[in-house]
């Protein structure tokens, strides 16, 4: 399949791109100490070498006041500019543009420098902001011109102001954050002055050969933000100062309603970017859950916006845009907006990564060279961790066979592929499969592998990847026949009641809970459905698009209890990012969810329980175990025996809530050393 709009060729203040991706912005946490500017540089050559048209750098704060976190990336020193000439070299070498991203954190700061216009603290951060005083706003102005210029220095071919999520400059632009009663406060027109001053000044400052996005919030998503009028209005007034393009920013970080989760459906967003285009003239970029070439196209061709942003998707796979334009687009690797290595490793701490892809933001470290010593290898179990074992073997030149003990490939993916807003995971099991058609890997499913079997085929090592069995919870009682393992309740061998007790509120548990809760067709596959479930609205309607909106989830499908033995929040452990999501989607179903829960007993009256000091007896139709796994390594022993070379990853090596990125990642790391 061809993309022509695409693969279409766009020049913005005179600097030609090759296509219209911009790989829109992303903090890594590389970005926050000079000394890992090699590996950042390196991060972004591999994806200039995977033909992007415009990269943007995660957020650089233009002064201490603007820290997202102490000591973190900041411009605005030449000798800051200078260091990052290793990033925009790398770039260069390989034929690519990059942009550097000016974010001022404002209240959103995790530092107690942080400054807003208004002293008032975000939910979502424990310092309170000092409020800037008429001087302090023309400080900050002049700091975001002093990065932009350095930026330039620094070899950038343009920069992104940071203007939405919720971050500085939205917070001027809505009455929730700002009170202001000066030249910056009051009505709309005189708010949004401060973006217009910021990019009138940087055009005037960096001239006109030089890109300049600005990044607007086309829908803020909380209580008193901006109706479309005046999105509209700030849209025009940016245009006017010198913006070569804006950029989409969907919702404030605050915001209680999902953006780029995975239940997000595709492009949920691109109407706004549509909106947007009938006010200015200047190209618009849509975001937000673009994952395919099929998807960017189509927004392209249906002329919802001029470009499209995708940032976790070329974290998936640098090479996106070169498959695309090769006619490979089956061997994409598919960001399926998990979000557990990537945004909750940035918003705890961490250096962001990715699921699928290891070796995002990693690439000096997890390098796949060919191999000096070729071996024959058998990989058993085709669950993820084996899929990336065996396909990482057989690209460094191993003879690699994956024995499966099913007839499919995917082992626990199969089952998350069946949760509503889990979809996207079939793509990796997509990609999986090309990867095994393309690198050689020779698949036998519906084999059970023994230790005689691999001695007998001559393999020189064996890498268990057998996956993880169901813990026995030990509950008086399991063995009635009510009682189900979540495998049954899932793939539909066991048909499951009305009313359904769920034991264990981990990862399974809630992903069971959505499961059962849901009837029809899912929301992530249909846009208009999904937004009436979380009462998303029309901001030419309702004010920040959310304000006098309903939610309008449909009807549950079951009644379902989720319990816990721990005390405390259900879900604790969920995503960082995405646990409150998961959450609010089973509230809404009226799961009731309950923590410090004791099972005494099943029979035929339901589950018995004590809460606390309350004895509880749950007349429930179905009992569903989620009680947690055991490694399966049932052909370890046998195999060393036969004197065998044995690898454990994955599930086999640690069953801890099937964690995926976890396994892949070791997987991929043995892989590369064996």
């Amino acid at each position: 399949m061809s993309y022509p709009h695409l693969l279409s060729p766009i020049t913005l203040s005179g600097v030609t791109l090759p296509n219209r991706v911009l790989m829109g912005s992303m903090h890594t946490g590389l970005e926050d100490k000079v000394a890992h500017f090699p590996r950042l540089a390196a991060y972004f050559a591999e994806r200039a070498r995977g033909g992007v048209g415009l990269m943007v750098t995660g957020g650089f704060a233009p002064n201490i006041e603007g820290w997202l976190s102490p000591f973190g990336s900041r411009l605005a020193t030449g000798r800051a500019a200078r260091g990052h000439r290793v990033i925009t070299d790398a770039v260069h070498r390989e034929g690519g543009r990059i942009a550097l991203q000016i974010l001022h954190s404002g209240r959103y700061g995790y530092q107690p420098f942080s400054v807003a216009p208004s002293r008032i603290r975000s939910p979502i951060t424990p310092f309170t902001p000092r409020a800037l005083s008429a001087s302090g706003v023309e400080r900050q102005i002049r700091a975001f011109v002093r990065c932009a210029t350095l930026a330039r220095e620094a070899g950038y071919d343009g920069v992104e102001v940071m203007g939405s999520e919720g971050y500085f400059i939205n917070q001027f632009l809505v009455t929730h954050t700002n009170k202001r009663d000066d030249r910056w406060g009051g009505a709309y027109a005189q708010r949004m002055q401060l973006p217009v001053e910021i990019v009138s000044r940087v055009r005037e400052a960096v001239g006109k050969d030089f890109i300049l996005i600005y990044r607007i919030s086309l829908i803020d998503l909380v209580p008193d933000g901006q109706d479309w009028s005046e999105v509209a209005q700030l849209a025009r007034a940016i245009e006017a100062a010198g913006a070569s393009m804006l950029n989409s920013g969907i919702g404030w970080h605050e915001a209680r309603i999902p953006t780029i989760a995975t239940s997000v459906p595709r492009a949920a967003f691109t109407w706004l970017a549509r909106k947007l285009k009938g006010e200015v003239s200047l190209p618009v970029c849509a975001s937000n859950r673009i994952n395919t070439p099929e998807v960017a196209e189509a927004v392209l061709a249906a002329g919802d916006a001029d470009f499209v942003s995708m940032a976790r998707p070329l974290l998936a796979d640098p090479e996106f845009v070169r498959k695309a334009a090769a006619g490979r687009a089956a061997s994409i690797n598919t960001c399926i907006a998990c979000n557990q290595a990537c945004l909750d490793h940035t918003f705890s701490q961490e250096l962001a990564s990715c699921l699928v892809n290891p070796r995002a933001c990693h690439e000096t470290e997890i390098v796949i060279r060919p191999t000096g010593a070729p071996k024959r290898v058998a990989v058993v179990g085709a669950g993820p961790a084996g899929l990336a074992a065996a396909t990482t073997l057989a690209e460094r030149g191993h003879a690699v066979t994956l024995f499966e003990a099913s007839g499919a490939i995917g082992g626990q993916f199969n089952l998350a592929k069946r949760i509503p807003g889990k979809e996207e995971f079939n793509e990796t099991l997509r990609y999986f499969g090309e990867r095994l058609r393309e690198t050689g890997v020779t698949l036998r499913l519906s084999v059970a592998a023994t230790a005689e079997l691999l001695r007998a085929e001559g393999f020189e090592d064996v890498v268990l990847a057998t996956g993880v069995t169901p813990r026995d919870p030990r509950i008086p009682g399991q063995d009635h026949p009510m009682v189900m393992g979540y495998i049954d309740a899932l793939t539909g061998a066991r048909a499951v009641g009305r009313r359904v007790a769920i034991i264990g509120a981990g990862g399974i548990g809630f992903d069971v809970a959505e499961f059962l809760s849901h009837d029809g067709p899912s929301t992530a596959l249909d846009r208009d459905a999904w937004r009436r479930e979380w009462g998303v609205g029309d901001p030419s309607d309702a004010r920040g698009g959310v304000s006098g909106v309903r939610a309008q989830p449909s009807p549950p499908a079951r009644e379902v209890f989720l319990l816990q033995r721990k005390v405390g929040k259900p879900g604790a452990g969920l995503g960082k990012t995405t646990g409150w999501i998961h959450r609010t989607a089973l509230k809404m179903k009226k799961v009731q969810m309950i923590a410090g829960v004791r099972y005494d007993l099943i029979d035929d009256a339901g589950l018995h329980v004590t809460i606390g000091d309350e004895r509880r007896t749950l007349a429930v139709d179905s009992v569903v175990l989620c009680t947690g796994q055991e490694p399966r390594r049932d052909l370890l022993a046998p195999l060393q025996a036969a004197g065998l070379r044995a690898h454990l990853v994955g599930g086999a090596d640690v069953a801890a809530e099937l964690d995926a990125k976890r396994a892949i990642r070791a997987a991929t790391l043995l892989a590369t050393r064996l």
